[in-house]
C-alpha cells in the first residue's frame, strides 16, 4: 500500500495548484457546482413558469427545451458546447466556461420540472383566493404561490445540487482541473498507487454528497413539521370558532 502518495498530494486534490497557480481539485468542483446550480435555478424558474403558461407559443419552447435536454447525456452536451460553439461563433471558449454553461443548461431542465411540480402541488384554491383579493395573475404567482412552492422545492433543489456535484467529474474529459482530473494527474505521475488515489477521491465525493443529502433530509423534515404545525394551529382556531358559534 502506498498511502503516502495520497498524503503528499492531499492539498493538490483539494485546491489544485492554488495559491501558486489556478484553483483546481475539490475547490473548483464545488465552485462549478455552485455556479451551475445558481444559474440553473433562474433558468428553471423561467422555463418552469413558461411550461405552465396557457399560451401555446410560450409553453411550446419550454417543452422543447426540457424534453431535448433531459433526453441528452450531460457528457454529450459538454462536447456540443466545447466543439460546436467555437465553430458557430468563430471564437474558442475556455474549458471552465464551457462546463459551467453545460451544467447550467442541463440542470436547468431538471429544475424547470421541479418548479412545475412545486407550483402544481399548491392547491388551486390558493390562486383563487389570491385573485379574489384583487391581485392579478402575476402578483398572485409572485406573492402567494411562488413563496409556498419554493419552500416545497428546497429538498429537491438540494438533491439536484448533489447530483450536479457528482456530475462535475465529467469536466475532466475536456481538461478542466477538477477533482477527478487532479487524481488522474497524480496517478499518471506516480503510477504506483491507483487504488489508494481513487479510493480517496471516492471518499471525498461521498463526504460532500452525504453531507448535502443529510441537509436535504433535515430540511424536508423541518418543512413538513412546520406545515403540520400550521395545520394543527388552523384546526384549533377552527374548533374555537365553531365552539363560540355554537
Amino acid at each position: 500500500m502506498h498511502w503516502e502518495v495520497v498524503q503528499k498530494n492531499m492539498v493538490y486534490f483539494l485546491l489544485g495548484s492554488y495559491p501558486h497557480g489556478p484553483l483546481g481539485g475539490l475547490g473548483l468542483s464545488v465552485l462549478l457546482a455552485l455556479g451551475g446550480i445558481f444559474l440553473a435555478f433562474w433558468i428553471g424558474i423561467l422555463f418552469g413558469l413558461m411550461r405552465l403558461s396557457k399560451r401555446w407559443y410560450v409553453r411550446f419552447p419550454s417543452i422543447i427545451y426540457i424534453e431535448i435536454i433531459r433526453g441528452t447525456p450531460l457528457l454529450l452536451l459538454i462536447f456540443w458546447f466545447y466543439f460546436l460553439v467555437p465553430v458557430i461563433f468563430k471564437k474558442p471558449m475556455p474549458e471552465i466556461r464551457t462546463t459551467l454553461i453545460a451544467f447550467s443548461v442541463f440542470t436547468g431542465a431538471y429544475v424547470a420540472e421541479i418548479v412545475r411540480a412545486g407550483i402544481q402541488s399548491i392547491p388551486k384554491g390558493q390562486m383563487e383566493a389570491a385573485r379574489g383579493t384583487g391581485l392579478n395573475y402575476r402578483q398572485a404567482m409572485a406573492y402567494v404561490i411562488m413563496p409556498q412552492a419554493l419552500r416545497n422545492m428546497i429538498p429537491s433543489f438540494v438533491n439536484q445540487f448533489v447530483s450536479l456535484t457528482k456530475d462535475t467529474s465529467l469536466a475532466y474529459i475536456i481538461g478542466v482541473q477538477e477533482l477527478t482530473r487532479t487524481a488522474t494527474q497524480v496517478n499518471n505521475r506516480t503510477m504506483n498507487a491507483p487504488a489508494e488515489i481513487f479510493f480517496t477521491i471516492a471518499v471525498i465525493y461521498f463526504i460532500i454528497c452525504f453531507g448535502l443529502t443529510q441537509t436535504s433530509r433535515y430540511l424536508e423534515k423541518r418543512l413538513s413539521y412546520k406545515t403540520s404545525g400550521r395545520m394543527r394551529q388552523r384546526d384549533i382556531v377552527e374548533l374555537k370558532d365553531n365552539s363560540e358559534a355554537s
